[in-house]
């Protein structure tokens, strides 16, 4: 029996297959200074970028938020039938009376951002140099529901280690640009924009930025970039590192499509592994199938903020746990401004819709395997199994998966957002992963 589009398996991205779709489009005008487009032959031209939303944005928003038709309370005690009406109004609340973005705008605004042209698209990226001598390049990939606010805790220990308890000889020049279609990049208008292209776009970026030699890091659609990166091989990427690892084996994987039984042989932690995505096949898919098959139709999150809240959160389960208790008043990984900060950016840039294209563009050119499946990557690559993870990769399938693999560590805490919840141990783990691809002084 083969297998439909809408199987588990066939949800996300293959690799072998795929090919390089029609890619254009223009940037949004939010927040760019100096307003100007690109005259002819700037097309390579890198312009400054600064975030400055009128006061009218952030007075409709809390209006909106105050206006929300609420449901009646779910019927279960427990979050089975989605984001619990408690949780959300919790968020609401906060958001309408005591949140507020310019903090966040402020903070964006102290870092070197830019937008540069790249295959007709608008990039938008932060990019910010180290102090130290032979700091090793590092572009870093967000995911959905994610953005560069994920990234910015990161910047500072990476850049400069020696104010963070770490040696200069574990310095990083970091780029952290926004996906088509998110935050601040332009919205591709065809489709096209997977991660094949992405990635050759990263590829010209990093070119762009005059970087010889570099590596790549990303978790969620962050992990399909940096490891499709890995796959082109683009002349400068020594190697990639991932908090989302694609390790699943060839018959995990069928088993999982066709509801079989996990097999005999699994070890404690394979079948960890497996547990957590039987559960996250069975019960945690729904959003990644509707923006797979119809972006377009989730017009609700581009009306309501709270709508687009509730959608955002609704992630994964760990994830959702934990932003639960935030607004339950619980001392977690992140903070309510932070959890605010990213879905504020979300509703700004009015991204609900573009972003969610991306899943839909990626099914066009899919050749059936999941997001999970081994891709086949054969440069050196770095895993860090968080136990919150979707699934944590087993060190068996990470060393089946990886041939070069250079680095393995299965961390006691943090999830899906590693460097948003535990950037120490995240940047950490960027020292320790990398550290034998740097080139000697």
């Amino acid at each position: 029996m083969s297998e439909g589009i809408n199987h588990p398996r066939r949800r996300f991205l293959g690799t072998a297959a795929m090919t390089i779709g029609a890619a254009s489009g223009a940037a949004g005008a939010f927040g760019l200074f100096p307003e100007r487009p690109a005259e002819a032959g700037e097309g390579r031209e890198i312009r400054p970028f600064g975030v400055n939303f009128p006061d009218d944005a952030l007075v409709d928003l809390r209006r909106r938020v105050a206006a929300t038709r609420w449901p009646d309370k779910e019927t279960v005690a427990d979050p089975s039938q989605g984001v619990q009406l408690a949780t959300v109004q919790q968020l609401a609340r906060y958001w309408q009376t005591d949140y507020d973005w310019r903090k966040a705008e402020a903070r964006l605004n102290a870092l070197p951002q830019f937008v540069t042209e790249i295959d007709g698209l608008d990039i938008h990226f932060i990019h910010v140099r180290s102090k130290h001598e032979n700091a090793l390049p590092l572009i870093v990939t967000h995911g959905w529901p994610g953005s560069i606010i994920e990234q910015l805790k990161i910047i500072g220990p990476l850049t400069d280690p020696t104010a963070h308890g770490a040696s200069a000889s574990d310095a990083f020049h970091v780029v952290i640009p926004s996906l088509p279609g998110h935050g601040f990049s332009g919205k591709p208008t065809a489709p096209g924009w997977t991660p094949v292209s992405i990635a050759k776009a990263w590829a010209a970026l990093m070119q762009r930025l005059t970087y010889t030699k570099y590596v790549a890091q990303g978790g969620d659609w962050g992990n399909a970039v940096s490891e499709v990166m890995a796959l082109q091989e683009p002349p400068g990427l020594l190697g990639i590192h991932t908090n989302m690892a694609a390790t699943v084996p060839a018959n995990i994987s069928k088993a999982l499509a066709f509801h079989e039984a996990p097999p005999s042989d699994l070890t404690a932690e394979e079948r960890n592994a497996w547990d957590q995505l039987v559960d996250f096949y069975g019960k945690g898919l729904a959003y990644a199938l509707e923006m797979s098959n119809r972006p377009q139709t989730l017009y609700g999150i581009a009306d309501s903020p709270v709508g687009l809240a509730a959608w955002m959160i609704d992630h994964d389960i760990r994830s959702y746990g934990l932003i639960a208790r935030v607004f339950d008043g619980k001392t977690e990984g992140l903070t309510r401004d932070d959890i605010l900060d990213n879905i504020t950016l979300y509703w700004l840039t009015n991204t609900a819709i573009s972003s969610a294209r991306l899943y839909w563009d990626t099914t066009q050119i899919s050749n059936g395997a999941g997001f999970f499946d081994v891709r086949g990557v054969k440069l050196p690559v770095a895993v860090s199994a968080f136990p919150d993870e979707i699934y944590a990769a087993p060190r068996s399938w990470s060393e089946r998966a990886y041939p070069k693999l250079i680095h393995y560590n299965r961390l006691d805490k943090g999830g899906h957002f590693a460097a948003w919840e535990q950037p120490e141990i995240f940047c950490a783990e960027m020292r320790a992963a990398f550290k034998s691809l740097r080139q000697p002084t």
